[in-house]
């Protein structure tokens, strides 16, 4: 049990230096298209292996392609270059923050897709959530409106991920259904990338591939096997923390206070949403395998 929550715990700090690579890969010039495109190719060549190494098939039914391509479109050309995108024009920590606004879609998602009650709890989280958003944009730090908007585009396709994610594991298993994800994703971010790359920029691009990309997701995974869905969510909302963290550490980026109270209300707010989730059946497990990686 102690394992799986350490496991948890490494797959969300994992996650939380997404937005340090990106800022780091901004660096060299590369613009967010061509920092997920190398992202996304090396974790499909990794995946691939590991798939490979594990005997799980790849052959999927003919008619699920047509699912993948949108899921793809959404889930990894959307959510991973809107976030990339907002990283560079604003803050990790802006960033990071607004990414976390994806429980107000998700319950809007879920009632409006599956009719799911709202109930009490996510009612508060909705609202922590919305002040928090106001403390955060309306602080003394203040970035563009179009960092704003992108950023509340990324929680939106942040949430797209999640609920298309109820649907991929119907038939597929997480780690077959990610690999389609990620392909399908390549395929749409291929025309958009700069293939002339600095050679110093490779090793931060495949530590990207490698560590949140992939060991974040199969460590999130393995953990799934110990630990219940609502309290592996709860622990992982340290990602915004790590990130948080490791941009004033690294880049200087500091929180003013209502950003930190806006930063404490969201946090929290996603947190309620989860405590809802103790006890799921085992197909909300594999939904939440898909569901939490980014």
């Amino acid at each position: 049990m102690r394992k799986g929550y350490l496991f948890v715990f490494l797959a969300a700090s994992m996650w939380g230096t997404l937005g340090i690579f990106a800022k780091y890969l901004d660096g060299f010039g590369l613009s967010p298209f061509t920092m997920v495109f190398y992202r996304v190719l090396f974790a499909v060549v990794l995946l691939f292996v590991y798939l490979s190494v594990r005997g799980i098939e790849l052959s999927i039914e003919r008619s699920r392609l047509k699912f993948y391509a949108i899921y793809g479109f959404f889930s990894i050309f959307l959510f991973y270059t809107l976030y990339f995108y907002t990283v560079t024009i604003s803050s990790v920590s802006f960033a990071v923050l607004l990414l976390y606004t994806a429980p107000i879609y998700s319950i809007i998602l879920g009632r409006v897709i599956f009719r799911e009650p709202f109930k009490r709890e996510k009612i508060l989280a909705l609202v922590m959530v919305v002040l928090g958003v106001a403390f955060v944009n309306g602080s003394s730090v203040e970035f563009s409106t179009k960092a704003f908007v992108f950023g509340l585009l990324t929680g939106l396709t942040y949430a797209l991920y999640g609920v298309l994610a109820k649907f991929a594991v119907r038939k597929e298993e997480p780690e077959k259904a990610l690999f389609y994800t990620l392909l399908f994703g390549l395929i749409y971010l291929t025309p958009f990338a700069n293939f002339s790359v600095p050679s110093e920029a490779y090793p931060y691009l495949f530590a990207l591939a490698f560590f949140p990309t992939f060991l974040g997701y199969i460590l999130y995974n393995h953990a799934l096997k110990d630990v219940e869905v609502g309290r592996a969510s709860i622990v992982a909302t340290i990602e915004p923390v790590v990130a948080i963290l490791l941009a004033f550490l690294l880049f200087g980026e500091v929180l003013g206070f209502k950003q930190l109270i806006g930063a404490a209300l969201i946090i929290g707010g996603s947190m309620l949403v989860h405590l809802g989730e103790k006890g799921k059946s085992e197909q909300s497990v594999l939904e939440e395998v898909l569901e939490e990686v980014h």
